[in-house]
């Protein structure tokens, strides 16, 4: 099979998922290519974004939230995790998975990391996972990619991807958290994350010829980015429907704040506890329909609630709530 590697050095990560997308579909060629991410938190396809991301902490250290067109869990990328995309024919007799993962492994054993495939679709050292790995199906092509955690920020990672503190129903698939660990820790002789990745490039690319991205795919991408990639309605109201359930005790009272969400969108509030009214709280609550499930968007009507609510504090309730300092 010959494969084209594709030449691409950009950061952002709404443009190298509309990438991957745009060669998946529109392309008759197979590709195989690394790339890396600005720091950003991607969402599986079939995930509720709001379940999955600490959106306050994303929001206030410029961290992209975007959605992906494949299954599995939540992942944050930073500039020393390595991405890699393989785009193939596709047969259904075929296990992707560890087809894929091969060549990463062989060539991490070769750096003296003792990695091996774990489970579905990971790649781990000494238990702990390095690498993530997911696909789709489009038509007879096949769109592989995984991460390759070589010296992520892992402080930043669990506070991009752990969530406030709200119970949530939601029949979204949820992430399951595994211990992690970077590259760099297990190699037997120190390497940059640039070094690492020219040596994975020479395995993977050996007998590749090269593709230069034309100004017709970056037409094409940045129109893909413009209508799905860097939209709320993709990348958040894409989520399944959710119930939202935001319980707290406080000095003025129990408050109990019930919110139906439909593609990300607030469309039933119901609030309930032992605080005391000064005016009706289900006039309050008529002020969340429609808005965004997002912090920021709720704050202005959270100000309010001390209209309402006797000794409320909108601060503490967006802090305990959503993380929002």
């Amino acid at each position: 099979m010959n494969y084209l590697s594709v030449f691409h050095n950009g950061v952002d990560a709404r443009f190298n998922l509309a990438l991957e997308e745009h060669l998946l579909k529109n392309k008759k060629d197979f590709f195989i290519y690394l790339w890396v991410n600005s720091p950003s938190v991607i969402v599986g396809v079939n995930q509720n974004a709001m379940q999955e991301v600490n959106f306050s902490y994303t929001q206030k250290h410029h961290i992209k939230v975007v959605r992906r067109i494949t299954g599995g869990g939540t992942v944050y990328h930073d500039l020393n995790n390595l991405c890699y995309s393989i785009i193939a024919p596709y047969d259904n007799q075929n296990d992707y998975y560890k087809l894929f993962t091969k060549p990463v492994i062989e060539y991490l054993n070769s750096l003296g990391v003792n990695a091996q495939f774990s489970g579905r679709n990971d790649i781990t050292v000494d238990g702990k996972k390095i690498s993530g790995n997911a696909q789709t199906v489009y038509k007879d092509r096949i769109l592989h990619h995984g991460t390759i955690l070589f010296k992520t920020d892992m402080q930043v990672m669990q506070s991009a991807i752990t969530p406030p503190n709200y119970k949530m129903q939601s029949k979204g698939i949820k992430s399951v958290r595994a211990r992690v660990t970077n590259v760099c820790e297990h190699l037997k002789s120190p390497m940059s994350a640039t070094e690492f990745m020219l040596g994975l490039k020479q395995k993977l690319f050996a007998d590749c010829k090269e593709y230069f991205i034309t100004q017709e795919d970056i037409s094409l991408v940045n129109s893909l980015v413009e209508t799905k990639y860097d939209t709320f309605s993709w990348n958040v109201g894409s989520s399944p429907k959710s119930n939202l359930e935001l319980n707290g005790k406080f000095d003025f009272g129990y408050i109990s704040i019930n919110l139906d969400v439909q593609e990300g969108l607030i469309k039933n509030a119901n609030v309930q506890g032992d605080f005391f009214e000064l005016k009706p709280i289900g006039e309050w609550a008529k002020k969340l329909l429609g808005l965004k499930l997002d912090a920021n968007c709720l704050a202005p009507v959270f100000y309010d609630i001390c209209a309402y609510v006797k000794g409320a504090d909108a601060n503490q309730l967006l802090k305990t709530f959503f993380g929002q300092e």
